[in-house]
């Protein structure tokens, strides 16, 4: 009873088994399980020749070398069953049972979206900013009338990106430890580029412009002197108070023909210029003459000494001038009246002789 329910369901399973294989799989599996059969038909196969050359007896020796020399050949004929699965088993099949349409499933229901939100304000920018630098640099005019270089650039004119920093190496004519990013206070700047293919005498500009408000801070223009290739450089030093901070822009042109773009960024407030006080002089006074009570009248001079020179700071750069004090004239002596003469005396009035008398 037992037996006969164990071979019902080993049927079914085989039943189940082969209703749910297709070709394909099918093919796929008989190569697999013949390239199984050929690696355990030549392991056992080397293994009996190997185990019979080790036998005494010839008999059993030749026939266990036998056999191990049958599982290889038969692991040489499973190994071309095993082609033959591989190349042209599942086309042959296909050729006696063609395979059946697959019913593709095809959805049934199309969500479709009903409402569509259209927006019905529409904003439009009101502001437009405009650049102060234009994209494609262009020479100023006032440059354009100030050249004096009178050979053609080169076409083939080349020039490598712009590297900056406040120092520069005078020998090689090259910016120290370059980077984009600056702090104030900065003296001055360098940009230092390679070139190649330049012309002696060919007019070349190279404009410094903030690029906030887009002002020139500086610039030049001149006939190359360089030789045709190497290291070259342009610097800007401007009043300290120009270095704003913000982004600066390079240009440089050769000709009219604008070459070479480089930018920076230059961080924190400028320095600014401090008044050194200036020590105003004071004036030394005059000596003074003051008269004296003396009956002579003689005047007597008398000295002020001079004050010690004191500096004092002044914001004010002219030097101011104290008025001198004026010489007061000595006071004249006053003349001594003069003496007045004293009455002279009168004379007694002498006897008068009487007429006719004699004199004694």
């Amino acid at each position: 009873m037992k037996g006969g329910r164990h071979a019902i369901i080993s049927q079914i399973m085989i039943d189940t088994f082969v209703k749910n294989l297709d070709i394909r799989t099918f093919v796929q599996t008989a190569f697999y399980l013949s390239i199984l059969g050929v690696v355990l038909g030549l392991f056992l196969g080397i293994r009996n020749i190997k185990s019979g050359q080790k036998l005494m007896y010839f008999q059993k020796k030749r026939a266990m070398v036998l056999r191990g020399w049958r599982m290889i050949l038969a692991a040489v004929f499973l190994l071309g069953g095993a082609i033959f699965l591989n190349q042209y088993a599942e086309p042959v099949a296909y050729r006696i049972f063609p395979p059946s349409l697959t019913p593709s499933l095809t959805p049934t229901i199309t969500l479709t979206p009903t409402i569509t939100l259209t927006p019905t304000i529409t904003l439009t920018p009101t502001i437009t900013e405009t650049p102060s630098v234009s994209p494609t640099p262009v020479l100023p005019d006032d440059i354009l009338a100030g050249f004096t270089g009178l050979i053609t650039p080169a076409p083939d004119a080349a020039f490598s990106p712009l590297l900056f920093s406040p120092q520069l190496d005078e020998e090689t004519n090259q910016a120290v430890d370059p980077t984009d990013t600056f702090t104030n206070p900065i003296p001055g700047m360098y940009g230092s580029f390679s070139y190649n293919n330049m012309l002696d005498g060919v007019q070349w500009s190279a404009l410094w412009y903030r690029v906030g408000d887009g002002e020139l801070i500086c610039y030049e223009s001149a006939p190359w002197a360089g030789s045709t290739g190497g290291y070259g450089y342009t610097d800007c030093f401007p009043i300290s108070t120009a270095w704003q901070p913000g982004e600066y822009e390079v240009q440089i042109f050769v000709g009219e023909v604008w070459y070479l773009t480089g930018r920076f960024t230059i961080a924190g407030d400028p320095a600014t210029p401090t008044l050194t006080p200036v020590p105003s002089r004071t004036p030394t006074p005059t000596s003074t003459i003051t008269p004296t009570n003396q009956p002579t009248g003689t005047p007597t001079i008398s000295l002020t000494p001079a004050p010690t020179r004191t500096v004092t700071p002044s914001l004010t750069k002219t030097i101011t001038r104290t008025p001198t004090p004026s010489r007061t004239p000595p006071p004249t002596s006053t003349m001594r009246p003069s003496r007045t003469p004293r009455a002279t005396d009168t004379r007694w009035p002498s006897p008068t002789k009487p007429a006719g008398t004699s004199a004694p």
